[in-house]
């Protein structure tokens, strides 16, 4: 065999073909009676593994079987077969793949200042809940960063509140952690689906909603003031002071 494949190796490499597979097809003519008997064994084999070149070339251009290429003497006459825009590229003049331009197209790096100026936003809102400056930024910057790789909200909240690793490198209790996730990122429960709550700071945020309408939502403040590392130092509003001297 190894004979074989360096004997006829210019005849494959002239039809792009590997040595071996020559010296496999040239082995099975070896095999074959007549071929011992005949006044040139190897002229018989030469003969056969140039057939065998030719059908595998023309099989591999007609997209056949090299059997049905080497039988079917009605295909000799077809051209090879081409494939989609293997000559002109159809999508520089076919209509139906044209494109437009779209004037409403957001200009490059105006959704990276949006999404920046919410999350300064969301920021500014757990700052003015008596949250430290830089602990809160950093925690919604690698909530926003992870949550660029994830699929959903949703499963953004139950990924990260289930990293115990992530809290304990931000300094930020396990409690105050869950609970951050939930107001920023939205409660996943499906019932609180399409409300605020469910929302979190972010989407509304996004969705135009402004900082201002935020504060002035009573249940989302009192959620951040509750989920603060450290709520004893937080100060209450005036109306939650009121009700504190009510009861006393």
């Amino acid at each position: 065999m190894r004979y074989t494949a360096v004997k006829y190796r210019p005849l494959a490499r002239k039809h792009g073909l590997d040595p071996w597979d020559i010296a496999s097809a040239g082995f099975e003519v070896m095999l074959s009676a007549s071929t011992r008997r005949a006044r040139d064994p190897w002229a018989v084999v030469t003969r056969a593994v140039q057939i065998t070149c030719i059908a595998e070339v023309r099989a591999a251009g007609m997209l056949v079987a090299t059997s049905k290429a080497r039988r079917t003497p009605g295909i000799a006459g077809f051209h090879d077969a081409v494939r989609f825009a293997e000559r002109e590229c159809l999508a520089d003049y076919h209509p139906a793949f044209a494109v437009n331009p779209d004037d409403d197209d957001p200009e490059p790096g105006q959704d990276d200042g949006q999404v920046a100026a919410v999350l300064s936003e969301t920021v500014a809102l757990f700052v003015s809940a008596g949250w430290d400056p830089g602990l809160v930024a950093d925690c919604v910057e690698y909530v926003a960063d992870r949550l660029a790789d994830l699929s959903s909200r949703r499963s953004a909240v139950e990924i990260l509140r289930r990293d115990h690793a992530v809290p304990i490198l931000l300094g930020l209790p396990p409690r105050s952690w869950a609970a951050l996730l939930r107001i920023v990122l939205g409660h996943p429960a499906p019932k609180h689906s399409g409300t605020p709550t469910g929302d979190g700071v972010l989407l509304r945020l996004l969705n135009g909603e402004a900082l201002d309408s935020l504060r002035e939502d009573d249940a989302l403040m009192y959620a951040i003031r509750a989920a603060h590392p450290d709520k004893q130092d937080v100060p209450e509003t005036s109306s939650a002071g009121s009700r504190g001297r009510r009861r006393t």
